[in-house]
């Protein structure tokens, strides 16, 4: 069987971050669709290589395209690790911080600072 398969305690709790438009998706595809998303993530493979259990590729693929620009990812990964921290299941041991900095020109950010206070910073940075 070629199907994600999510447990239905997943679903629960990602069936409330997928939006329902007024066109679509229609509520008893939205798993379908979601799990067809799961499957091209997982397997690496092609949207038109996607089996048909999971519908038209062209419609998962749509729907993918607009749960990624609504923020529906995002969304929902906070709401897994809400969820998380909730039961006590948090393990920040995984949590990785990377201290790497680059400075960049000041102009980079398209900040703008008259030459005195440029200078002062320069200073400051260099007595660091």
């Amino acid at each position: 069987m070629t199907r994600a398969q999510l447990t239905d305690a997943e679903w629960v709790l990602i069936e409330p971050y997928l939006p329902i438009g007024e066109y679509g998706p229609y509520p008893e595809r939205l798993r379908q669709q979601f799990e067809g998303v799961i499957w091209r993530f997982r397997t690496g493979g092609q949207w038109r290589e996607m089996p048909k259990e999971f519908g038209a590729w062209s419609t998962v693929s749509n729907r993918f395209r607009q749960w990624r620009d609504a923020g529906v990812f995002e969304a929902l990964m906070e709401g897994v690790i809400a969820e998380a921290a909730k039961r006590g299941e948090v393990d920040l041991s995984l949590v990785s911080v990377d201290s790497t900095t680059v400075r960049a020109h000041h102009d980079a950010a398209g900040m703008h600072l008259d030459s005195d206070t440029m200078a002062a910073l320069e200073k400051a940075a260099e007595e660091a």
